[in-house]
């Protein structure tokens, strides 16, 4: 009798809850998004004289100029920030008689004009923001005073020089 009490309560209730179910209709609705990515940009760039001298001229004379230029690329897919440094340099001539001109030729923008080897080394100079894919030649002239001393025979000088580039400010895409 018991088990009589229990179980008519319990047959009720599954009785209920299926005329419930088959007696209405329910509306369902379903949307689905594919896979969103997200992929990282790249930042390279290509040098024309990479691991080479700029220019290299022996037996300078007072008048004379060298001319060395090599070209700066952009080879990634962000645009970055670019500098040049100079790492190290020598000048055993005397006070300013050798100087030194770095030109963007492509932009026509003087970088840099002065004594030889009196960027500071180890100073970073801005080059500015430069969009991928994009390439700039850059000159750089070295050239000896006509007024140049005969205490200037023999004398030498030298520099070597990095590119470095930064990505561009991070920015916020709304999609």
């Amino acid at each position: 009798m018991k088990t009589t009490k229990i179980l008519l309560p319990l047959a009720t209730l599954v009785a209920a809850g299926a005329i419930a179910v088959g007696s209405g209709a329910t509306f369902t609705s379903t949307s689905a998004n594919t896979i969103s990515s997200v992929t990282s940009g790249t930042l390279t760039q290509s040098n024309s004289k990479a691991n080479a001298a700029i220019f290299n001229l022996t037996n300078i004379k007072p008048g004379d100029i060298v001319n060395g230029s090599l070209t700066i690329k952009n080879t990634g897919s962000l645009p970055a920030t670019f500098t040049l440094t100079e790492t190290s340099s020598t000048n055993s001539f005397t006070a300013a008689n050798l100087t030194l001109d770095i030109t963007n030729t492509t932009t026509g923008t003087t970088v840099w004009s002065g004594t030889f080897g009196d960027l500071v080394d180890g100073t970073p100079n801005d080059l500015g923001l430069v969009d991928a894919g994009v390439s700039n030649v850059y000159t750089f002239s070295a050239k000896l005073k006509t007024t140049t001393p005969n205490a200037d025979q023999g004398k030498t000088a030298s520099a070597a020089f990095q590119w470095d580039s930064v990505q561009a400010d991070a920015t916020t895409t709304n999609q």
